[in-house]
């Protein structure tokens, strides 16, 4: 089982339209997913239809009254399983905060899924907070959605030299430049450069289009609504590319 998380500190990048495009694709591709919405405000969960709720809220997750296996949901699509946001997850920092080993918290809630599942991905609220420290620390990679601009490169820096401080387990960082806007020559040098520049940075750019915003008319990915679409194209790339170049588990014989 690999954990895959959608991550950046700032908000409005993509990471939930990454998220359910990367678990859709990985999905369809015969791998048994299972995407968490960890931002209270459920913007996967109403993509995916299911209702951002949870019995208990985060804290009967976080402190273990509650099993993840119990709050799961099917989706629309199969093999694609969802675990659905809650308002609560607001809290979730001091709910971890009163745990022991916060930081492992994550990691340690996931561990007992590996059996039922291939993949794990995390949509992750835009934040630097013990939560987005715990997801770093269970994450085997963080796939990091970046706005072509100079303050974003930044962002960037300050979050791979967060990890290079992790005593132990780093997850790989993969960055890709998203909502490119190619009528900016500042987006277009910017996308064009950092692939040259980094090795932690995809070749594969997601455009800036309307068909990716109509994802929460349609509410499903876009690869499923437009298959067809360079949207849809521009996600299956962005797939192929990350089980390239980081060794995501392929489907097991028989899914």
């Amino acid at each position: 089982m690999k954990i895959l998380a959608s991550y950046n500190i700032k908000g409005g990048v993509g990471k939930t339209a990454t998220a359910v495009n990367m678990g859709y694709l990985a999905a369809r591709d015969g791998l048994r997913v299972l995407l968490w919405d960890l931002d209270p405000q459920g913007a996967a969960s109403f993509l995916l239809r299911v209702r951002p709720r949870v019995k208990g809220g985060g804290a009967a997750l976080i402190r273990g009254s509650r099993d993840l296996d119990d709050a799961i949901k099917g989706t629309d699509f199969e093999r694609l399983d969802l675990l659905p946001a809650d308002f609560t997850y607001r809290n979730l920092d001091l709910i971890l905060d009163a745990t022991k080993k916060p930081t492992q918290r994550l990691a340690r809630l996931l561990r007992p899924l590996r059996a039922e599942y291939d993949l794990i991905v995390l949509d992750c609220p835009p934040s630097i907070s013990l939560l987005s420290e715990s997801v770093l620390h269970a994450a085997d990679t963080l796939l990091v959605p970046l706005i072509p601009t100079t303050l974003s490169v930044r962002t960037l820096d300050q979050l791979s030299g967060f990890i290079s401080g992790f005593d132990g387990h780093r997850p790989t960082l993969l960055a890709f430049c998203s909502m490119i806007d190619r009528r900016k020559r500042l987006h277009r040098e910017i996308a064009e450069r950092l692939p040259a520049e980094r090795s932690d940075v995809a070749v594969t750019v997601i455009p800036a289009l309307s068909l990716i915003e109509r994802m929460s008319v349609e509410r499903a990915p876009v690869a499923a609504f437009a298959p067809r679409s360079t949207a849809a194209r521009q996600y299956a790339a962005l797939w192929a590319e990350l089980v390239e170049r980081t060794g995501i588990t392929q489907a097991r014989p028989g899914n």
